[in-house]
């Protein structure tokens, strides 16, 4: 049977949950998903524990705090002017604790996410742009169902 090595294109199902045991992302109730590992779609400590599974496992993957996404990094906490939204989206965009924005890189080319937690009456915005699950234990739950 083959087997998770790197660079290979994978069709699986998973499913993606923190220490409360809600689903972040969960794939077994909708279409397989399709990557190549080492495409930076999964976090690289999970694409590590994936080498080596040989196609047909369904296995259940634990990460300690911090393992699969980092430890929460205070300084990925920002305020960000109004101004500064306004140029890089819509003016007349409201923002509200829980919504999550997508910026653009600074190459343009790519985008990356920050989690509104606070909103000041100027305009300014709390952005946590640290990944949702960062710091926390996380269970990953697969199966694998082709090796390319």
């Amino acid at each position: 049977m083959p087997q998770v090595d790197q660079g290979s294109f994978l069709t699986l199902h998973y499913r993606l949950s923190g220490p409360d045991g809600r689903d972040f992302i969960n794939t077994f109730e909708a279409q397989p998903a399709t990557l190549s590992l080492g495409g930076g779609e999964l976090s690289p400590a999970i694409e590590q524990r994936l080498l080596g599974l040989q196609e047909g496992t369904h296995t259940v993957i634990e990460l300690a705090a911090g393992v699969a996404f980092g430890e929460r990094q205070p300084e990925m906490v920002q305020w960000v002017a109004r101004k500064l939204l306004n140029e890089l989206g819509d003016p007349r965009q409201q923002y509200a604790a829980g919504d999550v924005v997508q910026f653009p890189t600074p190459d343009g080319l790519g985008s990356y996410a920050g989690a509104v937690r606070e909103v000041r009456p100027d305009g300014a915005v709390l952005f946590d742009f640290n990944h949702p699950l960062a710091g926390q234990p996380v269970r990953f739950e697969v199966r694998i169902i082709g090796v390319l």
